[in-house]
């Protein structure tokens, strides 16, 4: 398996049913009252990020998803931190409901919000980069997806497509994410690593595979 530069292979890999993961994330933070659980997702581009936020929303009753590709959209790859916090977790970390128009939906006319209802339980908030240094106080636990960089990349290409400006934005992505990643190390900050392949039978739409994070 061809991992991320830097990155440790996860060991002790063990199934977990989907509501015992989430009792485990949860269990990280058990002084939580009076507002959501704020728990990121991260992983590399075509990990299953997405899946896996929707897979928990859905078996987590009251809870709600924000991708940070919303945030980022037209703005920045990774220099988008400052923009989530004053505009999604510090309303969520007061309890409030978030109904925020990024400034370029505005200038490039992109239609709605990205809206969260107050009174959720959990916010899984997804996307390559959401586990960093600068967001810690604001994130109750995370998760890192931990898969064959070979197979994302060739998810990735069947998403997104191999124009020439498709590849243009890859090459670009990777100049900046390969010493973003190097340095935030989210495998070790993690609260758990989840299994992007399968490294274990397990029944897909109801159980993880889940392992301890990776020292750096």
């Amino acid at each position: 398996m061809r991992l991320h530069p830097g990155e440790t292979g996860a060991v002790d890999w063990r199934v977990v049913t989907l509501l015992g993961a989430v009792r485990q994330l949860r269990d990280a933070s058990p002084d939580v009252m009076g507002r959501p659980r704020v728990i990121a997702i991260d992983g590399r581009g075509g990990a299953g990020k997405t899946t896996l936020a929707e897979q928990l929303c859905e078996a987590v009753p009251n809870s709600a998803v924000v991708h940070t590709d919303d945030i980022a959209w037209n703005h920045a790859y990774f220099d988008w931190g400052l923009l989530l916090v004053e505009n999604i977790l510090q309303p969520l970390r007061r309890g409030e409901a978030v109904d925020f128009r990024p400034e370029a939906w505005i200038t490039h006319n992109r239609p709605g919000s990205i809206a969260v209802p107050a009174g959720a339980d959990f916010i899984w908030v997804e996307g390559t980069g959401i586990i960093r240094e600068e967001l810690a106080p604001w994130l109750d636990a995370s998760v890192w997806i931990q898969g064959d960089l070979d197979e994302q990349e060739r998810v990735s290409a069947v998403r997104d497509g191999d124009s020439p400006e498709q590849l243009e934005h890859v090459a670009s992505w990777l100049l900046e994410e390969l010493p973003f990643m190097l340095r935030e190390q989210p495998w070790a900050r993690a609260t758990m690593i989840v299994a992007g392949p399968p490294r274990i039978g397990h029944a897909p739409d109801t159980e993880l595979v889940i392992a301890p994070p990776t020292s750096p």
